[in-house]
């Protein structure tokens, strides 16, 4: 298994964008070299056509990273090797320095559900989940991230979360993907203690940071938050942020967003928000 030989690989002091092809003309105009670039990894398993053309103009530009949704590694049904050649095809294409995927699944006796389903804590959805992951990164040729769940109901667990991931970790050889706005919404809604889930994290495990925006459910109230990335950074993120990166030393944090898209210099106020605190941080 190998790392990619990017350059652009392990930028320990960067903080990143989800791309969105609203943004095509802005991306392609900013001119800061430390910004890099997430992509879901499945918006771009196509054989050719404009999608790809896009692609690689910011390829040229800019340090890439693949973040995949559907890959479903928990689940108990084998991961696709269709599936999984695609993916290897276009990270061999364009050599992202980071790929990364969930720790859920959203698979079963052959159907697919849209959704990232968080898995019981347990030794068996450990082995499935260790499983996965290992099938991917074999078929890839590459250590992938592991990203920690959002969480909206408490499950009966043989493990702690942080335990479990760092389990996954151990026996399969991949890194962490330390979701700050997942985290957040887990301590919310299911009672969480997020520094002491971070505190749980060895240094050199995590990988990368992603922090996000949520909403807050029209019938529960502040009870339940709901991890859309339709929303701003909130200041509780933020600071969690800060916590995390006081632990992890200087990992690469992203700014994600998916739906109610702002104005392009808004996401990047965000960027730079978030590339100010890894600045700050001391190793």
């Amino acid at each position: 298994m190998i790392e990619s030989d990017s350059a652009c690989a392990n930028k320990q002091n960067s903080a990143g964008i989800r791309f969105k092809p609203e943004y095509l003309e802005q991306v392609i105009a900013t001119s800061e070299p430390d910004i890099w670039l997430e992509v879901h990894t499945e918006n771009y398993l196509v054989d050719g056509g404009v999608r790809l053309d896009y692609l690689e103009k910011l390829r040229d530009q800019y340090c890439l990273s693949f973040h995949g949704v559907s890959a479903s590694l928990g689940g108990a049904d084998p991961v696709d090797a269709s599936f999984i050649a695609a993916v290897k095809a276009l990270v061999d294409r364009f050599q992202p320095s980071i790929v990364s995927e969930h720790a859920v699944w959203s698979r079963s006796v052959g159907n697919y559900f849209p959704d990232l389903l968080p898995l019981p804590r347990t030794r068996q959805a450990l082995l499935q989940l260790v499983d996965g992951v290992t099938a991917y990164q074999d078929g890839i040729g590459r250590r992938i991230m592991l990203e920690n769940p959002a969480n909206y109901l408490n499950f009966v667990s043989e493990m702690d979360e942080p335990d479990f991931l760092v389990e996954v970790s151990t026996r399969s050889g991949c890194g962490l993907l330390l979701d700050i706005n997942n985290l957040y919404l887990s301590s919310v809604n299911c009672g969480l203690n997020t520094h002491d889930y971070i505190d749980s994290l060895p240094t050199g495990l995590v990988g990368e940071i992603h922090v996000a925006g949520y909403t807050i459910d029209p019938e529960y109230g502040e009870k339940l938050l709901i991890d859309s990335h339709a929303e701003p950074v909130s200041e509780p993120v933020w600071e969690l942020l800060k916590y995390a990166l006081g632990h992890l030393g200087q990992v690469p944090v992203l700014v994600e967003r998916d739906d109610n898209l702002p104005q392009w210099s808004e996401l990047l106020a965000e960027r730079n928000r978030a590339q100010s605190l890894i600045t700050a941080t001391v190793n």
